[in-house]
């Protein structure tokens, strides 16, 4: 199983070229969207939102706010990966509300790390708290990109775009987020040259430190 998975994730590669004629299915979009819910992030508040873009005019306004990359036009979906503009108090409560009707866990148990995190919110800049949440966008970025590889998903992780043009474009502002990453996911065209290549990697040897 363990060898099944480096081979896995030695086919995985920043796609480049997308086939367009070849769609994901909606089992697989389910995957995705929960592998997306299901990542581990900082006290586990999810500070994020995935936005799955489909239709193909939409896809195609995006080309030119992503430096021309035809990748969000050709892939199957274009998910955006989006942050909170603002973690409130309101929104901590309601955090720790679904904790305790899932886990049934009592109040008073649960109430000092409420406390905790609204004081340590609160006293935080907005500065400090979107690059909180930026890393959060991250750690849901790698997970998906994992999951693609194991499920034989093309994809192509993507910081070269035009956050408030996107923001505008899809309506984002209204909706209290901001666009922080973008992954156009699908196939991988067949004349795709960057397909082929080997990876170029650092020893396992230099990358890793045993003490």
């Amino acid at each position: 199983m363990a060898s099944q998975v480096i081979k896995k994730l030695q086919w995985r590669y920043a796609c480049k070229k997308f086939d367009p004629s070849k769609i994901l299915s909606e089992e697989q979009l389910d995957i995705l969207k929960n592998s997306f819910n299901l990542t581990a992030t900082s006290y586990g508040l999810q500070p994020l939102k995935l936005v799955v873009v489909s239709d193909s005019e939409t896809k195609e306004q995006l080309v030119p706010i992503s430096f021309n990359q035809a990748q969000v036009r050709d892939a199957s979906h274009v998910l955006i990966l989006c942050t909170e503009k603002n973690i409130s108090t309101e929104y901590i409560k309601a955090h720790f509300e679904r904790e305790e009707a899932i886990r049934n866990t009592p109040r008073k148990i649960l109430e000092p790390f409420e406390k905790f995190l609204i004081d340590d919110f609160a006293a935080k800049t907005p500065e400090a708290i979107s690059q909180w949440m930026v890393k959060q966008a991250y750690l849901a970025l790698g997970n998906l990109l994992t999951v693609c590889a194991l499920e034989g998903i093309d994809a192509c992780p993507m910081e070269g775009f035009q956050p408030e043009a996107y923001d505008t474009l899809l309506g984002l502002d209204a909706l209290g987020l901001e666009s922080v990453l973008v992954l156009p996911v699908g196939y991988r065209a067949e004349d795709d040259f960057f397909a082929t290549l080997k990876k170029v990697r650092r020893g396992v040897e230099e990358v890793i430190v045993e003490l």
